[in-house]
């Protein structure tokens, strides 16, 4: 069960953490969703706008693959949309995976103010720090 933190509110312009996982059933399957990634990944840092970057975890094992990607802003990760390889990889990828599931992770905060609820300069990571 999830602890209610009442003290914490989310700000989408923070920045956004998005997890997807796909499920894939065969190594076959599962390199070739892997692939496909990598493609993928050119065409949205050339075509999406707030794309900061993606890290692929793949567990050959279960024949699993998480994608994390962070984006500046909740309005960046719109910008999907105009990235057309990704329009067909979700296509393909649909017919590759037994199962995906997705989530969209908004900032809540510095850690001192969510881990202790301390007075802290909510400041997100996904942007530079100032002096």
């Amino acid at each position: 069960m999830a602890r209610v933190t009442p003290w914490l509110q989310t700000d989408p312009a923070g920045g956004q953490v998005i997890v997807t996982r796909f499920e894939c059933g065969s190594l076959f399957k599962l390199a070739a969703v892997r692939i496909l990634h990598v493609r993928l990944k050119f065409d949205v840092r050339r075509h999406a706008k707030g794309f900061i970057g993606v890290k692929v975890l793949t567990d050959w094992r279960r024949r699993t693959l998480l994608s994390i990607s962070l984006w500046q802003d909740l309005d960046s990760v719109y910008s999907m949309g105009s990235v057309p390889r990704h329009i067909s990889a979700v296509r393909v990828a649909g017919t590759l995976t037994t199962g995906t599931a997705c989530g969209v992770f908004c900032f809540v905060g510095d850690w001192r103010q969510v881990m202790f609820r301390g007075e802290a300069v909510n400041h997100s990571p996904l942007y530079p720090l100032q002096p």
